[in-house]
């Protein structure tokens, strides 16, 4: 009989000699029922579920070192604009993660929840080694996504592919060989998925000759660089991985205007005032954070560095290393598509235009304006957007020390060397980025102020995704 009693009850029951009456049997019988315990059944184990051992037992040397590749990979290949490598930050974090969830046993897959993602292959139930999973879709969806990569590049991604092969694959060959195969087949359905997004092959045009740039008072116009078409005109239409993204409302900047009492030309009087005061610590932080394509890794692949540096840090194993890329690649990707958007909706004139319009016609500003509009500012939008996912992944307090630039040559003709930067939260590196602009002399306030504000919706909606089951 599995209904009991507690003994320590019944002794209460009969010391209680309060208890009179022909009603003691009946209060006994309440308390009985009131009490019973209900037998316990057994979980029952899913049978279709893979075995093994879980993903949060490998550690996240896989997930880390593929990370550190494609950052590589992205300031090596041509045609890889901070929106084209967004956008494959974006693929490669997912891939990364679907490789292993079904691995980590309280979450879930995001197929069923990105727009036009209905479904991915799904494991036997049979053992898997994840890190090989995981080795195998990274190797797979970077050689398809940086198809113009030196020679040099491919073969790197071949022999970090063959070294984490050998380093964890396990005396049974019918499970290596089961695990790569369950990898591949989940990068190679991420890809196929990708190719409807609109922006498949983007590297291949950065600057459409089809775009006719718009004309007018407060308008875009070609800066410093020289640059006619303007980048990317058309990213703001693609597919946004998640719908709530692709829903939000466009936020409109201040009217323009040339007044001296107008709020538009205080934004940009301030830029100009701030060109003249410049301490070196503000130097540096805008040279720090500028992440200029073909130098660098471009300001998503900055965010993709810290969530690497955050990933070492905190000593994550494999599952949180991989939904700490998936979460981070989604929000920079989605934040590059709303940003951009929102840039050639309005195509607010850059400082550089402005300041010499109504301010100073011979004004130089610290560093040169890239070639597209301003507002909103998409460092800002970006940063923004992947400090929301961190923290709420690794806490409001995390501290860490963003050492992404370390050993670059000092840049010369701005007297500027490359320091580690140290941040108490990623909120407070975020805000740092978008200042950065401001240093710069490329963004008004108003610039950074909408996009930090923005990202934080973007990398909120991916938060609010069923990650876990």
């Amino acid at each position: 009989m599995n209904d009991y009693l507690p003994l320590v009850l019944v002794d209460k029951l009969v010391s209680l000699r309060v208890l009179r009456g022909a009603w003691v049997p009946l209060l006994i019988l309440a308390i009985l029922q009131a009490c019973r315990l209900q037998p316990v059944e057994p979980t029952q184990p899913d049978a279709n579920a893979p075995s093994g051992k879980p993903a949060n037992q490998y550690n996240a040397d896989v997930a880390s070192q593929w990370a550190a590749l494609q950052l590589k990979l992205t300031m090596t290949t041509p045609g890889f604009s901070p929106p084209v490598a967004s956008r494959a930050f974006g693929y490669a974090g997912l891939a990364m993660y679907e490789a292993v969830v079904p691995g980590i046993t309280d979450h879930r897959s995001l197929a069923g929840q990105l727009q036009g993602l209905t479904t991915l292959p799904k494991p036997d139930a049979k053992e898997y080694n994840w890190a090989l999973c995981a080795n195998a879709a990274e190797a797979t969806i970077l050689r398809s996504l940086y198809t113009t990569a030196s020679t040099a590049n491919k073969s790197a991604i071949d022999a970090l592919e063959k070294t984490l092969y050998a380093d964890f694959k396990g005396s049974d060959e019918g499970v290596n060989q089961r695990s790569v195969t369950f990898g591949q087949n989940v990068a190679n359905a991420l890809f196929e998925w990708s190719k409807t997004d609109g922006g498949h092959e983007g590297y291949s045009r950065n600057f459409p000759t089809s775009y006719v740039v718009p004309t007018g008072p407060g308008l875009w116009q070609t800066t410093e660089n020289g640059q006619k078409i303007p980048m990317q005109p058309y990213w703001g239409k693609n597919r946004t991985f998640v719908k709530a993204n692709m829903d939000l409302p466009m936020p409109k900047p201040l009217p323009y205007s040339t007044d001296v009492k107008s709020a538009m030309f205080a934004q940009y009087l301030d830029v100009y005032v701030k060109s003249k005061n410049l301490t070196q610590t503000e130097k540096e932080i805008a040279v720090w954070w500028a992440d200029n394509p073909a130098e660098t890794f471009t300001p998503p692949g900055h965010s993709y560095s810290i969530a690497n540096i955050t990933v070492k840090t905190a000593k994550a194993d494999l599952a949180k290393a991989a939904e700490t890329f998936a979460r981070t690649g989604i929000a920079v990707s989605d934040a590059f598509v709303l940003c951009w958007r929102c840039k050639y909706l309005f195509n607010n004139l850059r400082p550089y235009t402005y300041a010499r319009l109504a301010i100073d016609p011979a004004w130089v500003p610290f560093w040169p304006a890239p070639p597209f509009p301003g507002y909103p500012s998409g460092h800002a939008t970006q940063s923004s957007s992947a400090a929301i996912v961190l923290t709420d992944l690794y806490g409001e307090s995390f501290a860490f020390t963003d050492d992404s630039h370390v050993g670059r040559a000092k840049d010369a003709s701005r007297n500027v060397e490359f320091k580690a930067r140290s941040f108490k939260s990623f909120v407070e590196s975020a805000q740092e980025s978008a200042d950065s602009r401001f240093y710069g002399n490329i963004h008004t306030r108003q610039d950074n102020e909408t996009g930090l504000a923005e990202g934080k919706k973007i990398g909120a909606n991916v938060n609010a995704l069923a990650w876990k089951k």
